[in-house]
């Protein structure tokens, strides 16, 4: 039997999204609401006709439900079950859970798995949570529960990482915390590199796992090259760039904890190698005193533009970035360059790209357009999965 639930009724006109599967409410679509509705609770939702459209996760904010399902039924034990379970399922087809050359992955991406509102990294055993809804968080203990049944024996750490992602509310207590084992850090395998992992105080949930095939395309591109590596962390493109036989590397970021990891990497990874050095300096600055006529950079930096209301800054930041980078780019030259905001459209970063082209006097092919891998698929009906967007650019 069902249980009796909140009703959510939309205005006229507001139901089109849900028909067409989008996983957001919004509030401005809400007419009436026939019952209580406190934040995390599962509602139902209609339209103004009493139609039924879907159920999910209430909220306070802009987004005021974030849909679960598009049938009426009981978020139970069986629904994380197979959610959860359909998600490590496809990361088997993909050749990610059982690879001796990658173990790390994101297990669990959110509304491109059916669950808004949810991540989940997974750390050669480690499975580490990200929480950004407080309905996710009142089911935080089923979570890790399913997640121990569908990787059945190969998890010794689960970790709630949560506190930097939850909505501040003060009601919620333990934002972050182990839930299984008490390994805070590990070491990982990504397409045969050695890495450093630490979930609990780095950023992210660790690591940035939704570049690895773009690392792996920069290998490619790195034979004889002078390569940098800007905004650098803890240096994934940097050891694809020496084991993709590069001339040079130098890795930049502005933190000193992050470029001392980036140089435990190389070491070991290449031991005694000394065609890599790091420094730790703000991006701009290092851009402006250079010299060195690099023939491959990459820009990766963090989100410029996080909400939509900062949007124009943000793509002016990518512009000055894009251009100073180009200036100093040697003739014959490759850009990598990307941008993780989600508020900023493929379509808006390459204009960007292309101000700063034009600004530079260079010219510039697009040889390769880059996304995320598969591990964080991105659901046709939710556009806004695609967050991260890049070009391989050829700088005559």
């Amino acid at each position: 039997m069902m249980s009796q639930r909140t009703r959510i009724v939309l205005k006229s006109g507001k139901d089109q999204s849900l028909r067409r599967f989008h996983p957001w409410v919004f509030s401005g679509a809400i007419k009436k609401i026939h019952g209580p509705a406190r934040e995390g609770d599962v509602v139902d939702i209609y339209d103004n006709k009493d139609q039924f459209l879907a159920c999910g996760h209430f909220q306070e904010g802009s987004i005021a439900v974030r849909v679960l399902s598009f049938r009426k039924e009981e978020l139970d034990r069986h629904f994380w079950d197979q959610r959860i379970g359909q998600a490590w399922q496809l990361r088997e087809k993909l050749g990610l859970t059982g690879n001796g050359n990658t173990n790390v992955f994101r297990w669990i991406n959110a509304e491109g798995d059916g669950l808004p509102g949810l991540i989940v990294d997974y750390y050669a055993g480690a499975a580490v949570i990200q929480i950004h809804s407080i309905g996710m968080f009142h089911n935080l203990d089923t979570i890790a529960s399913s997640l121990l049944r569908a990787a059945g024996n190969r998890l010794h750490t689960v970790y709630n990482k949560s506190g930097g992602t939850l909505p501040d509310r003060p009601v919620i207590r333990g934002r972050s915390g182990f839930l299984m084992g008490n390994s805070a850090e590990g070491e990982v395998r990504e397409n045969g590199f050695r890495f450093l992992v630490n979930w609990v105080e780095g950023q992210k949930t660790g690591f940035y796992i939704d570049q690895r095939e773009n690392r792996k395309l920069l290998g490619s591109w790195s034979q004889g090259r002078k390569v940098l590596n800007m905004f650098g962390y803890t240096g994934g493109f940097s050891v694809y760039a020496m084991g993709g036989d590069a001339s040079l590397v130098h890795s930049v970021d502005s933190s000193r904890k992050a470029v001392e990891l980036t140089e435990k990497h190389m070491e070991m990874n290449f031991p005694q190698d000394h065609r890599h050095e790091a420094y730790a300096e703000d991006a701009f600055s290092f851009l402006q005193r250079v010299k060195e006529e690099y023939d491959l950079i990459i820009l990766d930096p963090p989100a410029f533009a996080k909400h939509q209301h900062v949007l124009n800054n943000a793509l002016q930041g990518y512009k000055r970035i894009n251009q100073r980078a180009l200036e100093v780019m040697a003739a014959d030259g490759i850009l990598f360059t990307f941008s993780c905001s989600q508020a900023v459209s493929r379509e808006n970063f390459r204009k960007s790209v292309f101000a700063a082209a034009a600004n530079a006097g260079r010219r510039v092919n697009i040889l390769h357009q880059l996304s995320q891998p598969p591990d964080h698929p991105i659901s046709i009906f939710h556009p806004e999965g695609e967050y991260l967007k890049g070009f391989v650019l050829q700088v005559e």
